[in-house]
């Protein structure tokens, strides 16, 4: 190649890659969004609004007749109601219950046990001293005493009047309370054939189950209804819980209905 041909031909290159470079553009610009990106919002869900705890319900007692199981004595027939004391005579006990009874001026019931009437003689002659009522209970608090025959039947209670009245001659006792309330038709028709009512109860605050003296007290204010016939007990096991009761019971009884003694 000649010096005159090379120059020509770098000329040419030089041309074309200065017409290149002017026909190349700047790239455009991103515009603008005509409004700014919408937010994302994770969704989240709404609280429920808090409820206020519900109040515990306290359950009514169930509805009542006027007679207790095989048409016993379940309500004094009067406005007044009955406190009735069950298993005794105890010896550290029934006075200290004689002593509140005192105090308040109201009489009560005594169902009393023959083996401790015999025991603590000197108790029944004091309940029957400051005006109380004597309701035989058995002669040993036999719970299977009204599924026995009635010949059996009749012995203990005979048996414990007799001892009644061996420590109050001439006492009269018109009431037979079954232990644990467990009537038949046996154990009701001889003590009614022996004079005595067979006495049932209405308001039972289960005082001999190591209830709280509060939760007595409760009970009784629950289950009471003009007439009601009370059942609480001075003997069988520590009556501490019920002696710390009594006040509270007699009080509150005395003032809504008045108590009244069996008769």
């Amino acid at each position: 190649m000649t010096r005159r041909t090379a120059l020509a031909a770098g000329l040419v290159l030089l041309v074309l890659l200065s017409t290149g470079c002017a026909n190349q553009q700047p790239a455009p610009a991103r515009s603008p969004l005509p409004y700014p990106p919408i937010p994302q919002v994770t969704a989240t869900a709404t609280p429920a609004p808090t409820q206020p705890p519900a109040k515990p319900s306290r359950k009514k007692p169930a509805p009542r007749g006027t007679v207790g199981p095989l048409n016993t004595q379940r309500l004094t027939g009067v406005r007044g109601v009955a406190l009735t004391f069950d298993d005794g005579p105890h010896p550290l006990w029934t006075p200290k219950v004689l002593d509140q009874l005192r105090r308040a001026g109201v009489r009560a019931t005594f169902c009393v046990v023959g083996v401790k009437v015999r025991k603590y003689p000197a108790l029944v002659r004091r309940i029957v001293r400051e005006g109380h009522t004597l309701c035989n209970h058995s002669w040993q608090h036999d719970l299977k005493l009204g599924t026995r025959s009635a010949a059996q039947i009749r012995a203990d209670l005979r048996r414990t009047n007799q001892e009644i009245q061996r420590a109050v001659p001439g006492v009269k006792v018109r009431h037979y309370r079954q232990p644990g309330g467990k009537w038949t038709p046996a154990v009701v028709g001889v003590s009614r054939a022996l004079g005595m009512k067979p006495l049932h109860w209405d308001v039972d605050p289960v005082d001999w189950d190591d209830t709280s003296t509060v939760e007595i007290s409760r009970r009784v204010a629950e289950q009471a209804r003009p007439g009601s016939i009370v059942l609480l007990h001075d003997g069988g096991g520590d009556r501490s819980r019920t002696l710390g009761a009594c006040p509270q019971v007699i009080s509150s009884l005395k003032r809504k209905y008045g108590i009244t003694r069996l008769r």
